[in-house]
């Protein structure tokens, strides 16, 4: 069941939502300097002013700049970003978006394993300075603040 108007009648406009800065901010989560940065960055469109010269925005911009969070969350920069928001959608931006993710995924593995050889270093350190004070006690020479002196003074020769 449909229904049609009357000919020559016409249904009010409903007005469109329109939230200023603060709100956004609230909504959103996120800090006004966010916004204005997201819209200096070209993240946002430049939101139209009210006549009191109040930025206004409607409940999308909310969820762009959610998306934005997330995407941020993930890793991507914000011109990586910009670029997804900036596209179609299509076959292209998903292999662009895979090829993205993938190498996301690969420094994520890199960052990861030079963080398990400093866990590694930490723990010989750790090992280090535990025998130390359990051989010598209050006369103990701390061996990580040694090799820091003593790979100084080689680097200064």
């Amino acid at each position: 069941m449909t229904l049609d108007l009357a000919p020559g009648c016409t249904l009010p406009s409903v007005p469109e939502i329109q939230l200023q800065i603060g709100e956004v901010a609230a909504l959103a989560g996120v800090s006004v300097d966010s916004i204005r940065y997201y819209e200096k960055r070209r993240l946002l469109t430049r939101a139209p002013r009210s006549a009191g010269n109040f930025r206004l925005f409607t409940p999308e911009a909310v969820e762009r700049i959610q998306f934005i969070k997330q995407a941020q969350d993930m890793g991507l920069s914000l011109d990586e970003i910009r670029e997804l928001l900036t596209s179609d959608g299509g076959a292209s931006q998903c292999q662009r978006v895979r090829d993205l993710l993938r190498e996301k995924i690969t420094g994520l593995d890199n960052q990861m394993k030079k963080l398990r050889e400093f866990k590694r270093t930490l723990s010989h350190h750790l090992a280090a300075c535990e025998n130390e004070l359990q051989q010598h006690g209050l006369d103990a020479s701390c061996p990580v603040i040694v090799k820091i002196s003593h790979t100084r003074k080689r680097k200064r020769k």
